[in-house]
């Protein structure tokens, strides 16, 4: 992984709170990610408050949400979130034909054109036209489409992030922990460094 995490029992009491409480619920399947996230306490926070209010709550339900999500981690090289479950409906043939098979009859209407909108946002978001909208608008309302955009969205951004951590690397860290960069603006380590 490119930056080490804090570790566990050193993290903000807030944070450690914060997380113990997602893992109780299943929100978080591993706490690496969250370790790193730690670093900045604003974000983290912010981060964990958004989840905590979409989590298995939205308009597309669990099933769907945890497809897209998958997706999305497939689709930007996101290892850990690829290799999570977070809705047991999820099986192994679900996983593996995201892909390759988007018309595999394993899907429902709703989700293959669900994940044709997220295999677009994430390889050629251009492409997302009035015909694609007309296509999602026959299966899902406006609502359940604005808020499969606002998913995927979050989704790539936080895949793509997690790619550049390279959380399942064994190579040493770029960048070694240190308590004084936690929740640091480089001027204050600057000018406590002089």
């Amino acid at each position: 992984m490119r930056i080490e995490p804090i570790p566990y029992d050193e993290l903000d009491p807030e944070l450690h709170e914060r997380y113990e409480a997602g893992r109780a619920t299943g929100m978080y399947s591993m706490t690496t990610p969250l370790q790193i996230f730690a670093y900045a306490k604003t974000q983290a926070i912010a981060g964990d408050e958004q989840y905590k209010l979409t989590f298995k709550q939205g308009l597309l339900g669990p099933r769907m949400e945890e497809l897209i999500r998958i997706s999305s981690a497939q689709y930007n090289g996101c290892g850990p979130c690829s290799s999570s479950r977070k809705d047991d409906t999820i099986s192994d043939t679900d996983v593996a034909c995201m892909l390759t098979n988007l018309d595999d009859p394993t899907y429902s209407e709703r989700e293959r054109r669900a994940l044709r909108f997220v295999r677009l946002m994430c390889v050629d978001h251009h492409a997302i036209d009035d015909e694609m909208l007309r296509s999602l608008g026959e299966v899902f309302t406006t609502a359940e489409i604005v808020e499969l955009g606002q998913v995927t969205a979050r989704f790539i951004g936080s895949h793509r992030w997690m790619h550049v951590l390279d959380i399942f690397s064994t190579d040493e860290p770029v960048l070694r922990y240190d308590p004084a960069q936690v929740n640091a603006r480089f001027d204050d380590i600057a000018i406590a460094a002089d």
